[in-house]
């Protein structure tokens, strides 16, 4: 439903990417149970990045955070899964998310904000960039710059949306993206 980028994991208040402290770099990802479940979206997870690969930082560090003891339980048995199909150590920790500070708003929807004019015809829709980052809409323009949604789809979720104004018309010079 919507995503934010930010830092986690650490001890130091109030992180920026200049002064990230002790935490990692983070997507935090709100989804809606009935149209995709947890255990996709850690198939999607160990997927997309090097389970038993070193960091080469804390700022860059693999985790998997959880926000309860269901998901927690799911994350282990996921992990685990993985460990055995890799056949070797896992350096992706698996630990519960104490909070999660959102990263500056120009990291935010970073596919997104290179399309300047599209981003200025969202801001009539928008207060601020606070919301911006949080619309279930962006996250979906956000998908389809960075190339991993289909046209089609994002027409279908525009219209789900509400935002049947960003059609064709709005979006053709990202469409060939």
């Amino acid at each position: 439903m919507r995503t934010r980028v930010g830092y986690a994991g650490g001890t130091t208040a109030d992180p920026t990417y200049h002064d990230i402290g002790d935490h990692t770099e983070a997507l935090q990802i709100d989804f809606d149970p009935t149209r995709i479940d947890y255990e996709q979206l850690l198939a999607m997870f160990w997927q997309e990045h090097e389970p038993c690969g070193a960091s080469w930082s804390r700022q860059y560090q693999a985790i998997l955070f959880h926000s309860d003891e269901r998901q927690a339980e799911i994350a282990q048995r996921s992990a685990a899964a993985v460990h055995e199909v890799e056949g070797r150590q896992l350096t992706t920790e698996v630990r519960r998310l104490d909070r999660f500070y959102p990263a500056e708003d120009y990291h935010q929807k970073y596919a997104l904000r290179r399309d300047g004019r599209l981003v200025a015809q969202l801001r009539r829709f928008f207060a601020d960039d606070a919301a911006l980052r949080d619309a279930p809409v962006c996250a979906k323009l956000n998908a389809y710059c960075y190339g991993v949604m289909p046209f089609a789809e994002l027409q279908t979720a525009l219209r789900e949306l509400g935002f049947e104004a960003l059609g064709e018309h709005s979006l053709a010079g990202i469409r060939k993206l």
